[in-house]
């Protein structure tokens, strides 16, 4: 085999290799939207005279991943709940208010058995608290107020095909109590809101 015979031998195991890689990156599923419909229950939070109580309700969760490898990924998620918050003691009031949730986590994958995917994340975001201004839960003078959260979770993906599984999780956020930007409803502490949830997941 003279030179120009290896040359070329090389170059096409070069081609075959390279298609192969632009392939199997192709075939590779990286993405992810999730839909779960979420729990939503605050811990009461006590300070300055004033205990702070919300009432438990639910929402959703709607979330996009992307998966670096097959260990590491990150994923951006917006959720929407309503609750009402109480005060007692001080100035008296209730404020109903609609929570918009915006997080970035970095999520870590755990071995997986069967068709079982465990993980768990952390990260962080913002929790918006937007009075509605229905007449049973408006407070004068309480205005929309944003709360930055610490969030930290776990939960499994099963299955069903390549492209959807279903997913359980567990999500707990640490941030400071709302006040509505009135200091007769600052109990200057934090909170802890535990977020269980169940959910679809898409993946291409």
């Amino acid at each position: 085999m003279d030179l120009n015979s290896i040359k070329r031998t090389i170059l096409a195991a070069v081609c075959v290799l390279a298609l192969s890689s632009v392939n199997a990156v192709a075939q590779e599923i990286r993405s992810e939207i999730s839909l779960q419909g979420t729990g939503f229950f605050t811990k009461d939070a006590d300070g300055n005279g004033i205990r702070q109580h919300a009432t438990d309700t639910g929402g959703f969760l709607v979330g996009y991943r992307y998966n670096f490898n097959r260990w590491l990924a990150a994923e951006a998620n917006y959720g929407y709940d309503r609750n009402t918050q109480i005060y007692f003691g001080g100035t008296g009031a209730r404020v109903e208010s609609n929570i918009h949730q915006i997080t970035g986590s970095a999520v870590v994958k755990l071995p997986s058995f069967a068709r079982l995917q465990p993980y768990a994340l952390a990260g962080g975001g913002a929790l918006v608290f937007d009075p509605t201004g229905n007449a049973e839960g408006n407070f004068a003078g309480a205005t929309t107020e944003t709360r930055g959260a610490f969030v930290y979770g776990a939960g499994a993906d099963y299955a069903f095909t390549r492209h959807i599984s279903l997913r359980a999780e567990y999500r707990g956020y640490v941030y400071k109590a709302p006040d509505f930007n009135l200091a007769g409803l600052n109990t200057d502490s934090w909170t802890h809101m535990a977020q269980p949830s169940a959910g679809i997941v898409f993946r291409f």
